[in-house]
């Protein structure tokens, strides 16, 4: 069958988005969404019951009451946000089983990952991309994320029908939202962060992104996050468990507020911290959450989410500065790299990373870096345009808000 033009996809969304209104409805709620209910779909899809920590269950109930309550979805957003709860649900239930038929996995031993934080907007992606062509690095894919059990093979991981699954699923959503891709790269091959392995645990700020769910983050920040990473390390365990890993490149700009958690489990991780002038980055943020959460919810008010933006990003920038001064790993467990050396000399900060955490940087990863330089330009699905204005941001509030960490980590005079 034909892939239908652009022209009737376009026309076939709006029929359905017309079709979602009517049967909403004033004042009607076909879906309404809640934890109990999702956690016996997940079974009954799977035939599974246990989940493995049943801690799970209060972030989860949690979250889905400030959806029902605070995040306004339409239709298409109900429908949405079920499956993917149900999902990850899902997801829970088949490598929990999993661990139980090879107890072997849980043996698999995760050393020295290497972590990119810091600032979201920073250049995150195209560093994790640069850093996963050196053969001995090893990100996780947007397929093996979106679907881990069974556990992938080394011997299928090219052609793994899950590869094209994810892939669809990609296109759907780029149908849904086409100018996501102007701001975030995805692909079913491509790296993903760790953001899609977090919200496994419902203890994930992705959710703020996607959703208005304000009640959920506020108590999101008072969480001890360290359940989230010890499941995180059982992700990546199913994942190289018949897939041997050298050196895991890892990156989300959440790790920001959860570096105590991040180093309690994981005490010899390697961590790149990546910075920027915040006024640049709180408008694309904001951007970010006002493409998303439009996609599924028709009351997103802009000047809304420029507040909630800059609040969270304040939040994340004090909790990583405490528990970096608080001494949560050694000095030499990080490095530093502003935006603009990332820009203007990416091997330049590669190799820099490279000789902070004495690791061999080869002939041949460094040319394949160089490779990928070539093949990914700056702004290739058009330039993503944003200003503090569009989200009712006053330049010299937001520059006393930040004046403290533009002080203490400004970019330096040469780059």
């Amino acid at each position: 069958m034909m892939e239908p033009t652009r022209l009737e996809q376009s026309t076939w969304l709006r029929f359905v988005f017309r079709a979602a209104h009517i049967l909403e409805g004033p004042g009607r709620c076909l879906l309404r969404l809640n934890a109990p209910h999702l956690l016996a779909a997940a079974r009954r899809r799977t035939h599974l019951h246990d989940f493995g920590d049943p801690a799970l269950q209060e972030p989860l109930r949690r979250l889905v009451q400030s959806m029902e309550g605070e995040a306004r979805l339409n239709f298409i957003g109900r429908v949405a946000a079920r499956e993917e709860l149900t999902h990850m649900l899902m997801n829970r239930l088949t490598m929990e089983r999993d661990r139980q038929q090879h107890p072997d996995i849980a043996a698999e031993q995760i050393r020295r990952p290497l972590f990119i934080t810091g600032l979201p907007r920073t250049g995150s992606t195209f560093l994790h991309g640069l850093l996963a062509q050196d053969p001995a690095n090893c990100a996780p894919l947007h397929w093996e994320i979106r679907d881990p059990s069974p556990p992938p093979e080394r011997a299928t991981h090219e052609t793994d029908p899950r590869i094209e699954r994810a892939a669809r699923q990609i296109r759907w959503f780029f149908r849904l939202a086409p100018e996501f891709r102007k701001i975030h790269s995805v692909g079913s091959r491509l790296p993903e962060e760790c953001t899609v392995i977090l919200s496994h645990t419902f203890l994930s700020s992705q959710f703020s992104s996607t959703w208005f769910v304000p009640s959920y983050q506020a108590w999101l920040e008072q969480q001890d996050l360290r359940p989230a990473y010890q499941y995180h390390r059982q992700f990546l365990q199913h994942l190289q468990w018949h897939c041997p890993r050298q050196r895991w490149v890892l990156k989300a700009p959440l790790h920001l507020p959860g570096l105590c958690a991040l180093f309690a489990t994981y005490p010899d991780a390697n961590v790149i911290m990546l910075h920027r002038d915040p006024l640049e980055v709180l408008a694309s943020v904001a951007s970010l959450h006002v493409t998303l959460r439009r996609t599924f919810s028709d009351a997103v008010d802009p000047l809304t989410v420029g507040l909630e933006v800059t609040r969270m990003l304040a939040e994340d920038i004090r909790r990583g500065s405490e528990a970096r001064d608080a001494g949560c790993a050694p000095a030499e467990q990080f490095v530093d790299v502003w935006y603009e050396q990332l820009l203007h000399k990416p091997l330049d900060v590669v190799q820099r990373i490279y000789r902070q955490f004495d690791l061999p940087l080869t002939a041949e990863a460094e040319a394949q870096m160089r490779q990928y330089l070539g093949r990914n330009p700056k702004d290739q699905y058009g330039p993503h345009v944003y200003s503090l204005a569009q989200f009712g941001l006053d330049y010299e509030v937001e520059r006393a808000r930040y004046r403290a960490y533009s002080q203490r980590w400004g970019a330096p005079a040469e780059i």
